[in-house]
């Protein structure tokens, strides 16, 4: 029974995170969009010490079902291994207890809080097991699920219905596909040969709970007196973790997904409440892993208030085919980020915002520094000033929500213009796109040649008004390059 209540609960949840990076209309994010913001390392990272706080506690209490029920990479896992266990009967009982390798879990564990700690994004963005997820769904399935879409779109409408509509589709960062890509496979590959080896040696989430899931109040507690030594819940164990030579179960590795007491035949295994005891283990494991797991801890409680800090200070259509990205000097990031630097210092990467983004404005970066964060980028559309889509959906405060009205007063950018690739200069035309389709009004035109009063019109920019959306630049006429384009702001502006 309580393998079958975990299976139906995980699986609400792994469906319901997945259709969050699927959906482009915004539906579901309405309904299902807390499911991500109740995700670890978003919490954390969001400063949301009420989330985890249940999590610690819901682990204290019942060991790692986060792992086994709310994480969408720890379910995608299962899966995995239990259609490998289908393929053939043999498969069901192939695994075997192997000894915890703690040493590799904390150095993991120590290696992504230094880099969280030092700002190297992309390390951290890389082993983030919600993030990792994120960007599996957003770059490997939204494109097959976007064409499934279209195809239904094709037929209602040959149907006369519009049920449904057509979307792009289209690959934002080849980096990026490729990383989620090599990521898939794998975790695929370790999932599909021993299980959870990547929640248990890599995952530093993981390894955080699992130091938790020791002193869990329920577990599961194998009865020496009915076990006859057969095995069968060992050869079960996803997480390598039973070891039936001494009726001994790790529990920092057991992701409580009860498949061990569903094996037994005997009853010998059963989900008991502890008084708070905790397994023998090794002394010296036990001495090894509380030491390392102090010192991450201490760690990561002085990279969580110095980002706190950091936050009280920082409070302070054209031709796409042609367009290309202008090289801007300071990166442009969705109002509500507030600045660049509490943008980055909370991103995990996970690349919700972009999977739902309508105007086809946020990408994944391609910088070193802050690869597979995204940024903004107008060739394809501008950031609508009534649009908060992105400010709603982001789980880690990178991107915090604001009103339509705040929004509209934000700069996070100004407009930039060159006169040399305007099409008044190149090609003696009169155009004024830029300053028609200003939302702000930032944009004037006035004569090339004051004195001349039948000379042509050139934009000229407000900065004091200019929002930074974008609509300029995406609208302008200018191939390749066009004749206005946006800078961003390293801390946003109200006006």
């Amino acid at each position: 029974m309580l393998r079958k209540i975990r299976i139906i609960l995980a699986s609400v949840f792994f469906i319901g995170v997945t259709l969050l990076f699927l959906d482009f209309t915004g539906t579901i994010h309405a309904w299902l969009g807390w499911m991500a913001k109740v995700q670890f390392l978003p919490a954390v990272l969001a400063l949301n010490f009420g989330i985890v706080a249940v999590l610690l506690i819901l682990t204290l209490l019942f060991g790692r079902v986060y792992c086994s029920v709310i994480c969408p990479m720890g379910v995608m896992q299962d899966i995995i291994s239990w259609i490998h266990g289908k393929t053939k009967k043999k498969n069901r009982f192939r695994f075997s207890y192997s000894p915890a390798k703690n040493w590799l879990r904390y150095t993991v564990l120590a290696i992504f809080i230094v880099a969280l700690i030092a700002g190297i994004h992309s390390l951290v963005a890389l082993i983030a097991p919600y993030s990792a997820y994120g960007r599996i769904a957003g770059n490997l399935l939204a494109p097959v699920y976007q064409l499934g879409n279209n195809f239904f779109a094709w037929i209602a409408e040959r149907a006369g219905s519009y049920a449904f509509y057509s979307t792009e589709v289209w690959i934002r960062s080849g980096a990026t596909f490729a990383v989620a890509a090599v990521t898939f496979a794998v975790i695929a590959v370790l999932a599909w040969k021993h299980g959870r080896t990547w929640c248990n040696t890599i995952c530093p989430v993981g390894t955080v709970l699992g130091f938790f899931s020791r002193f869990s109040v329920f577990a599961p507690v194998i009865d020496t007196e009915k076990c006859r030594n057969c095995g069968l819940c060992g050869k079960q164990c996803k997480a390598s973790c039973i070891n039936m030579k001494e009726h001994q179960i790790d529990l920092s590795r057991c992701v409580a997904c009860m498949d061990c007491i569903d094996t037994c035949k005997d009853g010998a295994i059963h989900y008991a409440f502890r008084y708070g005891k905790i397994s023998p283990v090794k002394p010296e494991m036990t001495d090894q892993g509380r030491r390392a797991f102090m010192v991450s801890t201490a760690i990561a409680t002085t990279a969580v208030a110095a980002r706190a800090q950091e936050m009280k200070v920082d409070g302070g259509l054209a031709d796409i085919e042609r367009a290309r990205k202008p090289e801007r000097q300071t990166p442009i990031v969705p109002a509500g980020a507030l600045s660049l630097k509490n943008f980055n210092n909370h991103c995990t990467a996970c690349q919700l915002c972009v999977s739902v983004c309508p105007n086809q404005v946020l990408r994944p970066s391609t910088s070193l520094m802050t690869l597979m964060q995204p940024e903004m980028s107008y060739e394809r559309g501008y950031c609508r000033p009534e649009c908060t889509r992105c400010l709603d959906v982001c789980p880690a405060g990178a991107i915090r929500p604001v009103s339509v009205e705040e929004k509209s007063s934000i700069q996070i950018g100004h407009a930039v213009v060159c006169l040399d690739n305007c099409v008044v200069n190149t090609d003696e035309v009169s155009c004024g796109n830029c300053a028609r389709h200003c939302p702000a009004g930032a944009i004037s035109m006035v004569r090339k040649n004051p004195d001349d009063p039948r000379s042509l019109r050139i934009p000229v920019v407000n900065e004091e008004r200019c929002i930074g959306c974008g609509a300029c630049e995406n609208l302008c006429p200018a191939r390749p390059l066009t004749a206005i384009h946006v800078e961003g702001h390293e801390v946003h502006k109200t006006i």
